[in-house]
Parts: C-alpha cells; structure tokens; sequence
C-alpha cells in the first residue's frame, strides 16, 4: 500500500511517499480502507522528536489521526463492525499508548491507503450517508476538543469570550457554537480571515498582537503555549475563566492571578461524548490535496498560515 511515512526524527519535508504491507487487524481491531483524513499538528510535532522521550516512536511511522473510510477486515471478538461498514473517527499512534486514555483508540497511521484501529471506543463509529466522507475526515479532532471546550467552560448567554486562535481548524469549529450559546465572540486572527470569522461567528476580529479589551468572562486558548497567557489573564474579569488546549500544563505562577479559573481541557476518554455526538457539527475546510501531494499538504500546513481543516484524499 501507499502511505506518508516519516523514516526519521525530522520535519515534514523530510517525509516521503513509501511502499508500506498492508496491516492486519488484531484482535479487537478493524482495518480499514482509507478515502480520506485530515491534518493535525500532532503529524507534525510527534516525528519531529518532540516526544520521544514519552513516547520513543519506532520507523517507519505513518502519521495521521483523522479518517473516513471502508471496514475491509476485523479482528478477533469485534462485533460492532463488519466489512464493508462505512466508518470514520479518531486514533493515536500507537506509540502514544502511555500518554493516552484510559479505552483509547490507537492507530497505524491514517495518512495510508489502509489503516489499523482499534474497535472498542467512542472514537470510532458509522459514517451515515448524510455526512460527506470529507467532512468525516476532517471533523474527528476539532469535534471532539470543541465540544470539551463547550462542556468545560459551559459559556452563558451573554458573556464576552477571547478566541485565541480562532483560524484553525478547532477555532472554525468553535465558533458556531459560541454564537448560538448567545456569547459576544472577541476572536483574534490575521486580518485577511476576518470576513470568514465573523461569518463564523466573531463579533469583532482582532489581529494576533493587539491589545485585550478588558473585562473578559472567558478566554478559551487554542494556539499559545500555555506559559505565555499572562496577557490573556489580565484582560479577564475576577472570577473569570481562562481555559487551553495547549501544553504545558497550566500552573498558577504562569499567570500571577488566584482569582480566576485557569485549566487544561483534555479529554481523553470521551466524556464529553464520542463520533456519534461530533457528526453534528460543521468543520471549516480550506484546502483538499491528494496522497501523492500530502508532503507537501503537511510542509505547507507546518510552515504557513492555514485556516480551517485540510484534507488529503487517497
């Protein structure tokens, strides 16, 4: 089979198009033929060394978490599938197992014609007609961290909330959320996504780098890394709340304020729900490239401003 692989630690432009054996499922697995899956920034930080410490990869490894596909053959004891089942969600390396859930979903890598997962989460299940194998793709990891957002900080009718990030694909994901939950969206962004944003949602659009306004009720962080949040703390009302998905994990001195709420939202066993609850929602999808262009696609996605999601189609 044909799949993206990285041979080493390094970036993506070190990555190539190899021949790969088709992987068997095991028991309690599902393979699957791959018609599509969507970029994520774990494709580019995981081989790039920057766990391997935690979590040692082992090469060739094929990246991708994201899938839409086709149940070509199961394992052992799986009884929620059988082929030809249309199906699509989310999946780690399996690498990644020690720093994972609880029932986590691991994988062999989606960016490849055909794919390895495990049966038993909620991070997989049926694709209905009614929603397109690429908007499948592309839905699985801003789902699912959207809708933990929205659990987590439970936003109110009313109340003013700092998007930091919102171009990306969790933001564009988020947004229609925040303005039907009757919020005030400050979300910042570069100024040529501004019409998109407030399409999206946005009250008002400011860039990267300019001041807060005061007063906020809620900040949600999505880009930054969490010790460079001071900024966002300051603009918060007492009492506010200030939550992130980035790393490191967020502690008090990292902000110098004991008067509001300040938390990492993660989760990774599916308490928030699963792919039956994501399919849903709406994913902003900017860009589609081939298996034969995704080198390209996820150097692109590395080095340049991207909006939304971007998928490759096998």
């Amino acid at each position: 089979m044909k799949a993206i692989v990285a041979t080493d630690y390094g970036p993506p432009e070190s990555y190539v198009l190899a021949d790969l054996p088709i992987p068997d499922p095991g028991p309690g697995q599902i393979q699957v033929r791959i018609a599509a899956a969507s970029i994520n920034p774990g494709d580019i930080v995981i081989p790039s060394g920057a766990y391997r410490t935690q979590a040692p990869l082992t090469f060739p490894h094929v990246p991708g978490n994201d899938f839409a596909g086709t149940v070509t053959a199961v394992g052992d004891d799986v009884t929620a599938y059988r082929p030809g089942d249309e199906v699509f969600g989310h999946a780690v390396p399996r690498a990644l197992r020690a720093m994972a859930g609880a029932n986590p979903s691991m994988t062999t890598g989606a960016l490849a014609e055909y794919a390895v997962f495990e049966a038993g989460t909620p991070f997989i299940t049926h694709r209905a007609a009614a929603l397109p194998i690429i908007e499948a793709a592309a839905l699985p990891t801003v789902g699912l961290t959207a809708r933990a957002l929205m659990a987590t900080a439970q936003p109110q009718p009313g109340e003013t909330v700092l998007l930091i990030g919102a171009t990306g694909g969790v933001g564009t994901t988020l947004l229609p959320l925040l303005k039907q939950a009757g919020t005030h969206v400050i979300a910042t962004g570069h100024p040529n996504d501004k019409d998109l944003l407030r399409k999206l949602g946005a009250e008002s659009v400011i860039s990267y780098d300019d001041p807060y306004p005061p007063d906020i009720d809620l900040a949600l962080n999505l880009v930054l890394p969490t010790d460079r949040l001071q900024r966002a703390a300051t603009a918060l009302r007492p009492g506010g709340r200030l939550f992130t998905i980035t790393f490191p994990p967020p502690r008090p001195e990292m902000i110098d304020r004991t008067d509001i709420r300040f938390e990492l939202v993660l989760d990774l066993d599916g308490r928030f729900g699963g792919m039956a609850e994501v399919a849903a929602l709406s994913p902003t999808i900017t860009a589609t490239y081939s298996l034969s262009d995704a080198v390209e696609a996820l150097t692109t996605f590395a080095r340049d401003h991207t909006v939304g999601k971007v998928v490759i189609i096998l």
